[in-house]
């Protein structure tokens, strides 16, 4: 089993933000897969859906936590579905990503991410796999932590969407063919 988690805050005041860009595209994978997540098991504080990918099953979550506390239940999540670290994929935000890129990646640093950090923490590895979503850099000397709470601007939506579909596709990818997922996130370009 494989399990592919967005990371964002709950609440509706973080609903569309830059942060929660993982949470979108993790329901738009669900809905792709005639999918809904919902409340998943009582252990494990995360919204759930389960789905099958031809012979592979998938549990895609979103933590009910915020973000700087998503180690706990990542971490709940694998254990009670048997995931292995290196087969959980985190679908993140990343300011050190252009706008309107994709990038997949196994391990490597947090880059000053908390929601990363603390899944690194819980987890003890580095191990799994990061679909980062390009949300840009802060203008000029805006605090990146205001930068990526505030929502897209109505001229970056139209892109975002576009993203969101893109990074969706390279999940359903990832599920079945790691090597083909890492080509479709690095052919992703702004329109």
């Amino acid at each position: 089993m494989k399990a592919v988690v967005g990371l964002a805050n709950p609440g509706s005041e973080y609903e569309a933000t830059r942060h929660n860009i993982g949470a979108e595209v993790v329901h738009a994978a669900a809905e792709d897969w005639g999918e809904r997540l919902g409340r998943g098991p009582s252990r494990v504080r995360c919204l759930t859906a389960e789905a099958a990918v031809g012979s592979e099953k998938v549990v895609l979550a979103v933590p009910l936590t915020f973000m700087n506390e998503s180690g706990a239940p990542v971490r709940s999540l694998i254990d009670y579905f048997g995931v292995a670290a290196e087969d959980t994929l985190l679908v993140h935000d990343d300011i050190d990503l252009p706008f309107g890129r994709l990038r997949l990646q196994t391990g490597g640093g947090t880059g000053g991410h908390n929601g990363l950090r603390s899944v690194e923490r819980s987890l003890g590895t580095r191990a799994f796999v990061r679909l980062k979503f390009g949300v840009g850099r802060p203008p000029g000397s805006m605090d990146p932590a205001d930068f990526v709470l505030r929502r897209f601007a109505k001229a970056e939506r139209v892109e975002v969407d576009l993203m969101v579909a893109d990074a969706a596709d390279v999940v359903r990818l990832w599920v079945t063919d790691t090597e083909a997922a890492t080509r479709r996130a690095g052919e992703r370009r702004p329109s």
